[in-house]
C-alpha cells in the first residue's frame, strides 16, 4: 500500500518525554550483604532472547553491594536536586549512582525491583540533561532505558503509567532518527508507540496525555509507514484537540502547519 499523500516534514526538538508523569520515584532499599533471590523460573520475554537461557543470577560482592547503597543515596540527592530545578546538581548525582545499579541489574536481570530502579534513573537523567539543553545525551539514555521500560511494561500490562512513558520514549527516539531523514530506522519506533498509545485512549479517552502521545506517534507513523491514513487521522484528532484546548504546546505547531499545508 502507498504512503499518504498528505506529506509533513517534522522538524520538532526532541524533548524529554512526559516530564509530568515522574513524581518522586521510589529507590529500592538499601542491599543487603547476602545473595540476592532466586530468579524466576522464566525470565520476562523481552529481557532474554527467546532461544537464549535466562541469565544465572549472581550474588553481588561486598564492594558492588557498598556501591549499590551509595547509588540509593545519590539517587535520592538527584531526585531533591531535579525537583528544586538544580538539573545540573541532579545529573551528577544520577551519573554518580548509575553504574553501580547497571552492575546490580547485570547480576540479576530478573529482579524487578532493581530493573525498574534502572528505568526510572535512566529516565530522570535525561530528563535532566533535556532540561540543561544537552539533548546529545538524552537520546542514548532513552534507548539504553528501551528494554528495560519494555520488561516492566510486559510484565504488569495494567500499568499505564509504565505504558505511556514508555511510549513516549519511543516517540522522542522516533522523532529524533525522522529529524536525519533516517525513516526506516524510525519507522519500528513510532508503530511500537502507536500500538502502546492507542492502548492508553482506549483505556482512558479523556486522559490528554495519552491522547497526545497518539497524536505524535500517529504524525510519525503517518511520516514512515506504508499505511494509509495515518496523517489524515492525526490531522482530523489534532484540529479536534485544537478547538477544545487538549493539545500540548509539543503537538501544536505540527498541526497548524499540516492544517496550512492541507488548506
Amino acid at each position: 500500500m502507498r504512503r499518504s499523500t498528505l506529506a509533513y516534514k517534522l522538524t520538532r526538538t526532541v524533548l524529554p518525554a512526559l516530564l509530568g508523569l515522574t513524581a518522586a520515584i521510589a529507590a529500592p532499599a538499601c542491599a543487603q550483604d547476602m545473595p540476592p533471590a532466586a530468579p524466576p523460573e522464566a525470565a520476562p520475554a523481552s529481557a532474554t532472547p527467546a532461544d537464549a537461557a535466562p541469565a544465572e543470577a549472581r550474588a553481588l560482592t561486598s564492594a558492588e553491594i557498598a556501591a549499590f547503597n551509595k547509588a540509593v543515596t545519590d539517587f535520592s540527592a538527584g531526585q531533591a536536586a531535579q525537583q528544586k530545578g538544580d538539573n545540573q546538581g541532579a545529573v551528577t548525582k544520577y551519573e554518580a549512582a548509575l553504574p553501580a545499579i547497571r552492575t546490580a541489574v547485570e547480576a540479576d536481570p530478573a529482579k524487578m525491583e532493581n530493573v525498574t530502579f534502572l528505568a526510572n534513573a535512566l529516565y530522570a537523567n535525561a530528563a535532566a540533561y533535556g532540561a540543561l539543553g544537552q539533548m546529545d545525551k538524552v537520546i542514548p539514555l532513552y534507548q539504553e532505558s528501551l528494554p528495560y521500560w519494555r520488561t516492566i511494561v510486559a510484565a504488569n500490562p495494567q500499568d499505564a503509567t509504565s505504558r505511556k512513558i514508555l511510549a513516549g520514549i519511543l516517540v522522542q527516539v522516533g522523532n529524533q532518527k525522522l529529524g536525519i531523514q533516517d525513516r526506516s530506522g524510525a519507522q519500528p519506533y513510532y508503530a511500537e508507540a502507536l500500538t502502546l498509545s492507542r492502548k492508553a485512549v482506549a483505556d482512558a479517552p479523556t486522559d490528554n496525555v495519552a491522547r497526545n502521545l497518539l497524536l505524535s506517534a500517529l504524525i510519525g507513523a503517518g511520516q514512515t509507514s506504508t499505511e494509509e491514513g495515518m496523517l489524515e487521522e492525526a490531522l482530523t484528532m489534532g484540529k479536534a484537540m485544537m478547538a477544545d484546548g487538549t493539545i500540548d504546546a509539543v503537538n501544536r505547531p505540527t498541526i497548524e502547519a499540516m492544517t496550512q499545508r492541507a488548506g
